[in-house]
């Protein structure tokens, strides 16, 4: 069994024999719950790989690879009709550069935007009956000659962004005024996502897939982009990311075949102990255990025959700059030092699917 560490290409995993935990058989299920979805989850919970997986589906370019990709797999048993009948455009906000001032934030958003308007351009060439215009200093008016050349062309534009959030807390951590000036008013991400609520409401732009790690960004650019199904706490979607505890005892048993070095019964424990405790649905019962995680102790565990002596991957240490961030709000330390010590869950009496940087900043707890 080859465990996918680090690796985020479905087509890398399905083609080279990787292990996948198929989750295809919830596209029928995403599809259905609207056009424009936002899913949220912590830092490498396995969201890129999820934007993956669906832009294989998807993209009209890998219909003649349908069978080896998803033959297998739930979906390709039963596929919806959409399938592999969209041009993607994709845009990855964690390659954003957030150093410098205001207008420096901005051009480096300008440069990624075009940058994939680029890569789109030639890799959908052949699809479209009018070559793509490029503005290099203005990347919305590149992405409205995006919206024009596919609507003349007669095809469908699926957008994906992924880590939509990633450098605009960068920002916060850093310099709220900046973040304020970018996400408030005629603020560049404001408006990047104002263009996209205006193209999905008739211009071209038929469907929407956006990941992060917070809700706060999204609040916070208000009437922008207000279109978007939250999904992120929908009990069906649970385990949309990350492993079940079923899986993880599944996998365990392939790998133990026998061995009397480890026992599955033990490794559970284990990883019960460290990885789990996820769950992102008040009416969902079943925990989720984090998949970089897991796959970095399967992997060591495969390899050596034993235990990961450093069960924390370093791959996945909490930015120390974020822990002093929410160390230094209101009350902050005192709820740091409550989570670290608990010896149950957190108890959470209600949940609040939106909120800005003002209300996470100056909001006590109790409130």
């Amino acid at each position: 069994m080859k465990f996918p560490y680090g690796l985020s290409d479905f087509g890398v995993l399905r083609q080279e024999d990787y292990f996948y935990q198929d989750r295809t058989g919830l596209i029928p299920q995403l599809e259905q719950s609207g056009r424009q979805l936002l899913f949220l989850r912590p830092r490498r919970f396995g969201k890129s790989l999820l934007l993956s997986m669906l832009e294989y589906y998807y993209d009209v370019r890998h219909a003649n690879q349908f069978d080896r990709l998803f033959g297998s797999l739930a979906i390709g048993k039963n596929p919806t009709p959409l399938h592999n009948s969209y041009l993607i455009l994709h845009w990855d906000f964690s390659l954003v550069k957030c150093q410098g001032e205001v207008a420096d934030v901005e051009r480096a958003l300008h440069t990624h935007v075009n940058d994939c308007i680029r890569e789109f351009a030639s890799r959908f060439k052949s699809y479209l009956s009018r070559p793509v215009e490029m503005d290099s200093d203005n990347a919305l008016s590149s992405f409205r000659s995006v919206l024009l050349s596919v609507s003349e062309a007669g095809h469908k534009l699926y957008l994906f962004i992924d880590e939509y959030d990633n450098f605009a807390n960068e920002v916060l951590v850093a310099r709220r005024e900046q973040y304020e000036a970018l996400l408030y008013g005629d603020g560049l991400f404001r408006t990047l996502f104002k263009a996209v609520k205006a193209a999905a409401g008739g211009q071209g732009l038929d469907r929407v897939f956006i990941t992060g790690v917070s809700p706060v960004a999204m609040s916070d650019i208000t009437s922008g982009y207000n279109v978007a199904e939250n999904i992120y706490l929908n009990p069906g979607f649970n385990a949309l990311c990350g492993f079940t505890e079923a899986e993880i005892e599944a996998l365990l048993n392939t790998l133990q075949n026998g061995s009397e070095c480890w026992s599955v019964r033990e490794a559970l424990e284990l990883m019960r102990t460290f990885y789990n405790g996820y769950c992102f649905s008040e009416r969902s019962t079943e925990t989720v255990y984090n998949p970089t995680l897991s796959l970095y102790f399967l992997k060591q565990l495969q390899a050596d025959g034993e235990y990961p002596r450093q069960l924390l991957d370093d791959n996945l240490s909490m930015d120390r700059n974020r822990l002093r961030h929410l160390a230094g709000l209101l009350d902050g330390e005192s709820l740091l030092m409550d989570a670290l010590i608990q010896q149950k869950a957190l108890a959470i009496p209600a949940i609040s699917r939106r909120f800005g940087i003002t209300d996470m900043l100056e909001n006590t707890p109790d409130k």
